[in-house]
């Protein structure tokens, strides 16, 4: 076997090092570099003197500028390395390039909608317009489990409460409101939903029949909605909403999966708890995988606005054409203003735990994050939970908070989530599967329990190639059925958090 190297250059113009394993003082690296003090694993070490005010280059990309005079040999991080002057040349459209359609297509067991779309699971959702119905649903949910009311109909994957801590105590005609409205509707459509009950109080600021105004959740024989107050309190509205779950289980449970196209997946991209490495395995990775569904016909979707600030050029320059890349740009002049109006800045990410396994700067966390994205065209930019209705590799704005993000793809459609991590993360997204894809191999020996794929494995001369293939490949068995770790240890239950816009009053 060959011996993994200590440390990585990513192209010939970087300035640093990658440590792909701790790396002790004094050690010899290629070039006849000698490491000054001891390099963390996945943290960066100068590869020639940077002075200070001198731009540090990552992927041949700046991620930062020296604070002070760095030694060839030292560790580079975030007590001689800061953010420096943001400025990017958009280009628009100009590396935009179409990529080859596969024909003989992918396909994978789902069910079909009336709607058109697939799902690539089949639950009952009960569907909170407020918080103060939030309990009642769960009370629900919990005296239909007790009762085994889906024993009767083997169809139907299992019964999602969806509650939140929003929905009153705010305005009604303004962003926060637009923006609870789509996502909540958003979840009424999704395909992965089977039947939904809606339950509001009755007297909140969202309103059950705003709500229903729509086609979809028109369908008596999909979607039934109550209020709390209007039947009578508590628990006259748990009776009623287990005789109501029973006629949508029913309904529900007439779907079976059949074959159809990977052009029906719809995939919501994250990363969370990132790391050096995530930048150069799980995240590229994933960017073949996403290369690969769009070639088959399917949809990628990035998010995370914050996270990719100083790297938004990337995506802007493969945009299909100026107006695309302009609505990229200005959701980052409305997010620069966002975090100013209250007293943060864009450079408040990168979280302690990415900092610790080795990334420093926004820019530079960014430049790993865009990397999901893979090659393709950029097809389309979308609100916060709005439907995305254009195939291909498409942006929602949507904060860094992995949960708030997974509920607005959610909410715009996602039937898949890919998640990629470095530092480790637990979390599910019911009604939507969730693959986590680990960055590093000690994070996949220490939480294997929660790790789908060990990107790791990159790190010991697996090609990015073929790891994207795996995923892909898993992503096609995980829409047919097959459980992720987070599905079989049950999470989802608390991860619906919609993102709260302006005043709570």
């Amino acid at each position: 076997m060959t011996k993994q190297p200590f440390a990585l250059r990513l192209q010939d113009t970087d300035n640093i090092l990658i440590a792909l394993r701790a790396i002790p003082e004094g050690t010899i690296l290629p070039d006849n570099l000698v490491t000054r003090e001891p390099i963390p694993a996945g943290h960066k070490v100068a590869a020639k003197p940077i002075g200070a005010g001198e731009n540090v280059l990552k992927y041949g990309q700046i991620i930062g500028t020296a604070t002070t005079d760095i030694a060839v040999g030292s560790h580079v991080h975030s007590h001689n390395l800061g953010m420096g002057e943001h400025k990017q040349d958009y280009g628009f459209g100009s590396a935009a390039q179409e990529l080859a359609p596969i024909e003989s297509a992918a396909t994978f067991k789902g069910y079909k909608r009336s709607s058109g779309r697939v799902g690539t699971r089949n639950y009952l959702g009960i569907l909170t317009s407020v918080n103060c119905a939030g309990s009642v649903a769960r009370f629900i949910a919990e005296a239909a489990t007790r009762e085994n009311l889906l024993a009767a109909f083997p169809n139907v994957d299992g019964i999602v409460p969806i509650v939140h801590g929003t929905g009153c105590g705010m305005s009604s005609k303004d962003e926060g409101y637009d923006t609870l409205f789509r996502t909540l509707a958003g979840y009424g459509h999704n395909p992965n939903f089977g039947a939904i009950l809606m339950i509001g109080l009755g007297c909140e600021v969202m309103q059950i029949p705003d709500l229903i105004d729509r086609k979809v959740l028109r369908d008596s024989a999909r979607f039934r909605y109550m209020t709390i107050q209007q039947q009578g309190g508590t628990r006259a509205t748990i009776d009623k909403g287990l005789s109501i779950l029973r006629d949508l289980a029913a309904e529900a449970d007439r779907a079976v999966r059949e074959d159809v196209s990977a052009k029906h997946l719809v995939l919501g991209m994250q990363c969370g708890g990132s790391d050096g490495y995530s930048g150069i395995t799980a995240n590229p990775a994933l960017g073949v995988a996403s290369d690969l569904l769009v070639r088959h016909g399917g949809t990628s979707i990035l998010s995370e606005t914050s996270e990719i600030y100083g790297a938004e050029h990337l995506l802007t320059r493969r945009a299909v054409d100026e107006p695309t890349g302009r609505k990229l740009v200005d959701l980052l002049d409305w997010w620069e203003d966002y975090t100013a109006r209250n007293f943060g800045e864009m450079d408040n990410n990168p979280s302690p735990g990415n900092k610790r396994g080795g990334l420093t700067t926004i820019l530079e966390k960014s430049l790993g994050a865009v990397a999901k994205g893979g090659t393709a065209p950029l097809a389309g930019v979308y609100k916060y939970a709005e439907p995305i209705d254009q195939a291909g590799f498409v942006f929602m704005d949507s904060p860094g908070y992995d949960p708030c993000s997974v509920t607005g793809q959610t909410a715009s459609g996602a039937n898949l989530i890919a998640f990629t991590t470095g530092r480790g993360s637990v979390s599910g997204y019911e009604p939507v599967p969730s693959i986590k894809i680990a960055s590093n191999p000690d994070l996949w020996t220490r939480m294997e329990g929660d790790m789908d794929v060990n990107g790791g494995e990159i790190l010991n001369g697996v090609s990015i190639e073929d790891k994207g293939q795996e995923i892909f490949d898993l992503m096609l068995r995980v829409a047919s059925g097959e459980k992720t770790k987070s599905e079989a240890q049950g999470f989802g239950a608390v991860e619906f958090v919609p993102w709260q816009i302006g005043a709570v009053m």
